[in-house]
């Protein structure tokens, strides 16, 4: 017996560290987080059940966009149930800005840490006007949103923002202009290089403003512009299309980004988003 126990022993040593050594080369290990955005349609028609599917891939950590028809209080419970949570609560300018308690007290039902806006208001191109405009008014949301409600606020940009100006974009002086102790930011990759800017740069260069980031990848082949859209049937499964996950995500690390989400627009995210995770568990540091 003692034989037995010692090869059984000796075995599981070496399988443990074979797995460890494994985890150890991963550069993402984990689950990513999911945006509600993806699951739109499925989370309208019966949010216990799409939690269900979600759970069932592993994934745990949800930016919800939408309350769905349901109160902040349902949906955490729900999400309790499954030993899941919401870090990150999206919504949509007006209502950040007019109904700022309102939008509070739904993120801290949620249980989430950050409050996030996806859009600035314009009628054609981003301007210096607009965009020094948009630097006051998420400086004095941020502090309201950090102070009186312990909530963090965070900018998700869409393309838009990287108008030329100066030595920079637009997007730069947004950056550079809001508090950091009340404004940080999360990084949409695609729409990040879309309008030609470089995801793993923009990291390396302002660090830690942010917090949380939308893992997307453009079809190839698609030529990027300002204007803010593109087909949803451009949005591909991570890996294939022309963004270099790998260099952005050991970008972010070092940054210091503290919740990945996948957001996938495309009809079949149903069969993206595992692929999707699959290929974010395949690359080595």
């Amino acid at each position: 017996m003692k034989h037995y126990h010692s090869v059984f022993v000796i075995l599981f040593m070496l399988c443990s560290s074979s797995l460890l050594a494994q985890t150890s080369d991963a550069l993402f290990p984990e689950i990513p987080g999911m945006v509600s955005y993806t699951y739109r349609n499925s989370l309208t028609k019966d949010l216990p059940a799409t939690l269900d599917t979600l759970q069932a891939m592993g994934i745990t950590d949800m930016e919800f966009s939408n309350l769905f028809g349901h109160t902040a209080a349902d949906i955490k419970m729900e999400l309790d149930k499954r030993g899941m949570h919401c870090s990150s609560f999206g919504v949509g300018y007006k209502d950040l800005m007019e109904k700022t308690a309102t939008v509070a007290e739904n993120a801290k039902a949620l249980g989430a840490k950050f409050v996030r806006v996806a859009s600035i208001p314009r009628d054609g191109a981003f301007t210096l006007e607009i965009a020094q405009k948009t630097i006051a008014a998420f400086n004095a949301v941020g502090k309201v949103l950090k102070e009186d409600f312990d909530l963090t606020f965070c900018y998700h940009n869409h393309g838009f923002e990287f108008e030329p100006y100066g030595e920079g974009t637009l997007y730069d002086l947004l950056i550079q202009e809001t508090n950091p102790a009340y404004v940080s930011f999360e990084m949409d990759i695609l729409w990040t290089f879309f309008p030609g800017a470089d995801p793993a740069a923009l990291l390396e260069k302002y660090g830690n403003r942010f917090k949380l980031m939308h893992l997307k990848d453009l079809r190839k082949g698609v030529k990027g512009n300002l204007s803010g859209g593109t087909p949803k049937e451009n949005d591909v499964i991570l890996g294939r299309g022309q963004l270099d996950i790998p260099a952005i995500i050991k970008a972010a690390k070092k940054a210091g980004v503290e919740h990945f989400y996948i957001e996938d627009e495309s009809p079949i995210y149903y069969q993206q988003v595992p692929k999707s995770i699959e290929y974010l568990h395949s690359l080595k540091k």
